[in-house]
């Protein structure tokens, strides 16, 4: 297995199968999102978009980072979307970083969303699936996000056929940047649950693909082991 990890800025459009990666938080969002019902996600390139999706469509719930905003539903935040009912709810998800990379690649021939939650099913559909190249797409800081990069190095692990202990990789997403952020109380739209949960791995036993439906960039569940227990992994 072929692979690179490339920011934002570097992606070119040649991209065959990339895994856009955001732990912090816009796909571990996402994956609550879906583990709470909803029935899909369409990513929006900014937050007039997501208002205007939203005005086209009653009943779609509309979904941005930082703080709350008129005409918004929720907010990233896996610690405040866990206990909200989505059953067979349509998601708008707008953020700073992660839905920018999902859009730059939603062309692909095989595009998935991932983080450290859906990290197993996401290599279980790339293996599925047969490719012999990837390309991560680390979101955050412009591809310098320590939590995206670890991330993306133990998917690649996972992808060599090895079995990596996971805490290592955990450990550098829990002394990121991004999570001391949280946890300081510095980002706007934070739950104090927000770095744990971002920091589980295989919550969830579905990968999350990116497709085109109606013009629309839309993520859907996939499921790589049907009716499988999740095993949690918390950071150490």
């Amino acid at each position: 297995m072929d692979s690179r990890v490339v920011g934002i800025p570097e992606v070119d459009g040649t991209e065959r199968v990339a895994v856009v990666i955001d732990v912090m938080r816009a796909f571990t969002t996402a994956a609550w999102a879906f583990h709470r019902g909803a029935d899909k996600i369409v990513l929006a390139a900014d937050q007039d978009e997501a208002l205007a999706v939203k005005a086209g469509h009653p009943g779609w719930l509309a979904l941005k980072d930082g703080a709350p905003a008129s005409g918004f539903d929720l907010l990233n935040s896996p610690g405040l979307i866990q206990e909200a009912d989505l059953a067979g709810r349509t998601v708008i998800q707008k953020t700073t970083a992660g839905t920018v990379g999902a859009l730059a690649v939603a062309e692909a021939t095989l595009a998935l969303c991932a983080s450290f939650v859906v990290a197993g099913a996401t290599a279980r559909a790339l293996r599925d699936a047969g490719v012999g190249s990837v390309t991560f797409v680390a979101t955050g800081e412009d591809g310098r996000a320590a939590e995206d990069l670890a991330c993306a190095e133990y998917l690649d692990r996972l992808l060599t056929g090895g079995r990596p202990d996971p805490g290592p990789y955990l450990h550098r997403a829990g002394v990121s940047p991004a999570a001391d952020a949280l946890r300081g109380g510095r980002r706007r739209g934070a739950h104090p649950a927000d770095v744990g949960l971002c920091l589980e791995v295989d919550r969830f036993d579905f990968a999350m693909r990116i497709g085109l439906e109606e013009d629309m960039a839309v993520v859907r569940p996939l499921r790589t082991r049907p009716g499988a227990v999740p095993a949690v992994h918390g950071a150490r």
